[in-house]
Formats: structure tokens, sequence, C-alpha cells
């Protein structure tokens, strides 16, 4: 299939907390429909209200994610159903640079992905110190509520770009 084949293009990010032998806890989720800009940004007290995910999840709607295991971890914590369609870019980039040393900073994480493809992120620092701060569990002030939402919203737009980027060897 081809990206065109499909009415809605999401692009997901979730985070979440999972302490060593504990369940995974979800944090928060950030999701852009790419035809239309629709984005959803929901905290983890407003996610454990949901049935399913606030986007589509039908056969029309493909599912796109960097490393997808992580966003599905979220989805069995919650209960959800699983997207019919998904397209992960870390598979994706692993097929493209499987035995290519990874010389790139960042390897095959996004960052590394991102790298190699010449788009521009938050810096490896930055992104340690968020996931620092996520893996701490909370409660979280108001200020690092919306620090994590947009360290998320962060990993969506450099998501959505490195599609761009690599649709052509998909």
């Amino acid at each position: 299939m081809r990206l065109s084949d499909f009415r809605e293009i999401v692009v997901v990010d979730t985070e979440y907390a999972a302490p060593r032998g504990e369940p995974v806890s979800p944090v928060c989720l950030v999701a852009e429909e790419l035809k239309t800009g629709r984005r959803w940004q929901i905290w983890q007290d407003d996610l454990r209200h949901l049935a399913g995910p606030p986007f589509p999840h039908d056969p029309d709607t493909l599912f796109v994610a960097y490393a997808a295991a992580a966003e599905f971890s979220v989805y069995l914590a919650l209960g959800w159903p699983m997207p019919r369609y998904v397209l992960d870019l870390f598979y994706e980039f692993r097929r493209k640079t499987n035995g290519i040393k990874s010389w790139w900073p960042g390897g095959s994480s996004l960052l590394g992905a991102c790298t190699y493809h010449g788009i521009t992120t938050m810096g490896a620092e930055e992104k340690e110190s968020m996931r620092a701060l996520i893996l701490r569990g909370g409660p979280w002030t108001d200020d690092e509520r919306r620090a994590i939402l947009a360290y998320c919203g962060a990993d969506v737009a450099v998501t959505r770009k490195l599609l761009v980027e690599m649709e052509p060897t998909l």
C-alpha cells in the first residue's frame, strides 16, 4: 500500500513511566492527522477515561510512529484496540541502514534517524532530561506537564518530517 491509499495518516507519540518490574503507566499522548493537521494532546488523567484512541482507527487510517512498540505498550496498558495499519519508521530506518556502521549521532534512535536524514531535532541532552523527568513519575507541576506535552509533540513533529523524507524509499 502507498500513503496515498489512506484517507487519514496519524502520527502518534506517547510517553509513559515503567519503573523496573512495574506495569506501564501512561503519561500522555500527542497525535497529528497529516492531511487535516488536526492535533490531539491528552494528559494521563484524560487518557484513562477513553475507551480507545481519540483519532480514527478504521481500515482507511494509517498509524505512524517511531518504535511503535512503545506506543503499543501504552495501548495495552489502557486496554485499547490495536490499529489495523501501522508504519513503524524505526523498522523502515533499520531496513534502510542495516549493515551500515551507525556512525551518525544517536544510532538508530529517532534522533539518529533524523540526523541521518538531515532533520534538525532537540539535542540529546534535552531529550535525556525530559526522559528523566517523565521516568521520575508524578505528580508533575503544571509547568512540567506543559513541558512533557511539548516534548511529546516535538517527537510527533520530527516523526512527521522523517516520514516525508523516508516516503520515497518506503
